[in-house]
């Protein structure tokens, strides 16, 4: 395989399964692209916003050796498309979740969980505001939460822990790839002068809630395009 197109593998990889299981008759995830694409491009153009800012000020970079060539702006077109297949997989997963699952997700669990992190993300941003990657990460995702918490105060929060510890699996699997596991050199490479020095294996440990905070938007909006819809039609 020539190295230039192993990231964008791992990008349509990561949403073949996905997309093909969207038109299955028993749960046509497709009936609800509708509501699922403007949770995935609203949340992307952010990110991709924060990505193009960080990658202009070296706080992480792409290896050309795993790239087509094609650019927008500093971005490579592998790392536009990751905001797009990587949600999409992982909303199909938490659609699945409670599809597939009985389990009862409690709201009093997940507000637990969500006052941990909260108090988590409150002391890491605290003491890193000297780099880039951790406060913008913590201090990012703990506004968030603080919304998602005390103004929408939701009821599938629980369901949302529960598959992101699954969708934490294949996030090892990639993330791992693309930091360098399993390959010479890194596909995405990080200054550590902007993060706490700490990993996963290859993966910076702010990754986790990176993924955790895009993930977490898409999931918020599609939730919230849905229930629009249904008042709509109510």
């Amino acid at each position: 395989m020539n190295p230039k197109y192993l990231y964008l593998i791992i990008d349509l990889a990561a949403v073949s399964l996905p997309l093909l299981f969207s038109f299955h008759p028993k749960a046509n995830f497709s009936r609800k692209w509708k509501y699922l694409w403007p949770a995935i491009l609203l949340p992307g153009a952010f990110f991709l916003i924060w990505d193009e800012w960080f990658t202009s000020m070296g706080v992480w970079g792409f290896n050309p050796k795993y790239l087509t060539g094609i650019y927008l702006f500093s971005l490579p077109i592998e790392e536009i498309l990751f905001f797009i297949c990587i949600p999409y997989a992982c909303v199909f997963t938490y659609e699945a979740v409670g599809y597939f699952s009985k389990k009862d997700f409690s709201l009093f669990t997940a507000n637990k969980i969500t006052i941990v992190l909260l108090a988590l993300l409150s002391i890491t941003a605290f003491l890193n505001i000297h780099r880039w990657y951790t406060l913008s990460t913590s201090f990012l995702s703990l506004l968030f939460l603080l919304y998602i918490h005390f103004k929408l105060k939701p009821s599938y929060l629980g369901k949302f822990y529960f598959t992101y510890l699954i969708i934490l699996i294949p996030f090892f699997i990639v993330n791992g790839i693309l930091t360098g596991t399993g390959i010479e050199g890194q596909v995405v490479w990080y200054n550590n002068a902007e993060n706490l020095g700490l990993r996963l294996g290859t993966i910076p440990i702010e990754d986790v809630f990176y993924g955790m905070l895009l993930i977490l938007m898409n999931v918020a909006l599609f939730e919230g395009l849905q229930a629009r819809g249904k008042k709509a039609k109510g």
